[in-house]
């Protein structure tokens, strides 16, 4: 069908093909990917249907078929069998959520990572293993699947969970992102697909996007995961996974329910899901709900770490995997060469054994209730509530902003925070939130300056 005969017609994208040269579908992919993260197709926007496309440039259909493949696994595309494609909600969002350049007058409230006030008695630790005679073993090469003493303390400290494993179950990591990578990498293939809350953490995007899997959005209630929303999933987008995280969730800061938790557990082993449970922020609720894995340990791999709890520094995370996945995962722990390095594991173990790791623990907890307490006083009315000790909290956004714009606004009063177009999955159009780190700022005071200029921006 000629071109000019769709002069009139309603489409939402009708890119010019007299400019490209090369490959017509890798031209063409270029030119909806800088289209939509310029802004001229906005997030939620549903593309024209491939064989409609295809008549409109006069192409062949496996050719816009190829352009939508290729811009679906950069993420910029988000379809649902039977409902089309849309352009991704986050499409034009920086998934990559790190601290901004050293700046004196940039109070980071963007990027969540832990103050610096408990690395004394981790420090102490260290001094005090190199001052053993086998100290030298320490900077050798470490197991993939770490050693006993390693282990035994992963399992122990997972038992502050309320979830009881031993440690055969058990494997060490560089890091609860890198754990996450390399069960992404252990389990799932490219074009696999895996389910999440509406809005998650972006770590989990940037690591799905490397690997070619696919992330899709499962219909929740009340800002929970639901049973039929779950087996929806698995019925018409054959999902292969599911990602939650339970605990103060990132980015709204919200605590599933048991009831939740516990319907989890039930279809995942039914159906025969694995559910990729990250605990990162488990034990800094004042009393953790027990996770899904204690509920379905054969169904579910578990992740913990120490970066929020105690020190991010130490780098260690421990994985529950279920035994028939065991050797599966520690050979991709060894190929992606992330497990983790005998200092910091040493040290790992050595602070949770004599218990120094709760009396950490206790102090992160008492420093985040004071400053959410000021949080809760300075933005009352918009910050989401929560417990007192997440080091996070969502803030809403009065209608005139989104979360993008809202960024900008604050970065220009010099604080830096994150819109919710970086944590939404799918096509739906964001909501109108950001997230702030109530745990970055070096000080009180500090923080306190932060909220009191978001505060005037919101009141603006």
């Amino acid at each position: 069908m000629p071109v000019n005969s769709f002069d009139n017609y309603p489409m939402s994208w009708k890119p010019d093909l007299n400019d490209i040269t090369g490959p017509k579908y890798i031209a063409l992919a270029k030119l909806l990917e800088s289209d939509i993260k310029s802004g001229k197709l906005k997030a939620g926007t549903k593309l024209p249907p491939q064989r409609e496309l295809a008549d409109f440039l006069d192409l062949n259909l496996s050719t816009i078929s190829k352009v939508y493949k290729l811009c679906s696994q950069k993420g910029l595309l988000s379809a649902s069998v039977g409902n089309g494609t849309y352009v991704s909600s986050d499409a034009a969002a920086d998934p990559m959520l790190l601290c901004a350049k050293e700046d004196s007058h940039m109070i980071e409230m963007g990027a969540i990572i832990p103050s610096v006030s408990c690395n004394a008695k981790v420090k102490q630790y260290a001094e005090h293993l190199m001052k053993k005679p086998d100290a030298l073993n320490l900077f050798s090469y470490g197991v993939p699947e770490g050693t006993k003493r390693q282990r035994n303390a992963g399992a122990a400290w997972l038992e502050k969970s309320g979830f009881h494993t031993d440690m055969e179950h058990i494997l060490p990591a560089a890091g609860g992102q890198n754990a996450l990578a390399a069960i992404l990498g252990a389990f799932f293939e490219t074009g696999d697909k895996i389910g999440t809350e509406p809005m998650t953490f972006p770590g989990i995007k940037t690591a799905a996007k490397l690997f070619g899997i696919h992330l899709l959005p499962v219909q929740s209630s009340r800002h929970e995961i639901t049973e039929e929303g779950i087996r929806y999933a698995m019925q018409n987008e054959n999902i292969k996974g599911l990602y939650v995280i339970p605990d103060y969730q990132n980015p709204t800061s919200r605590i599933m329910s048991l009831e939740t938790r516990k319907m989890i557990a039930k279809t995942a082993k039914s159906e025969n899901l694995l559910v990729i449970e990250d605990g990162i922020n488990n034990l800094l609720v004042p009393e953790p709900m027990p996770p899904i894995a204690s509920f379905a340990p054969d169904q579910t791999v578990y992740i913990s770490s120490l970066s929020k709890t105690i020190s991010p520094g130490l780098r260690t995370a421990f994985i529950h995997v279920p035994g028939r996945f065991r050797e599966k995962l520690t050979a991709a722990l060894y190929s992606m060469n992330i497990s983790i390095s005998p200092l910091l594991a040493t040290v790992s173990a050595a602070l949770i054994e004599d218990g120094t790791a709760d009396k950490i623990l206790a102090e992160r907890k008492k420093e985040l209730t004071e400053r959410n307490l000021v949080v809760n006083k300075i933005l009352d009315g918009f910050v989401t509530p929560s417990g007192l000790t997440s080091p996070l909290r969502s803030v809403q956004l009065p209608g005139h902003f989104t979360g993008k714009s809202f960024e900008i606004c604050a970065r220009e009063a010099g604080v830096e925070v994150y819109g919710a177009e970086r944590f939404f999955v799918g096509n739906k159009v964001p909501e109108k939130t950001i997230r702030i780190s109530v745990i970055t700022p070096p000080s009180l005071e500090i923080l306190t300056d932060g909220v009191t200029r978001l505060k005037a921006l919101l009141i603006q």
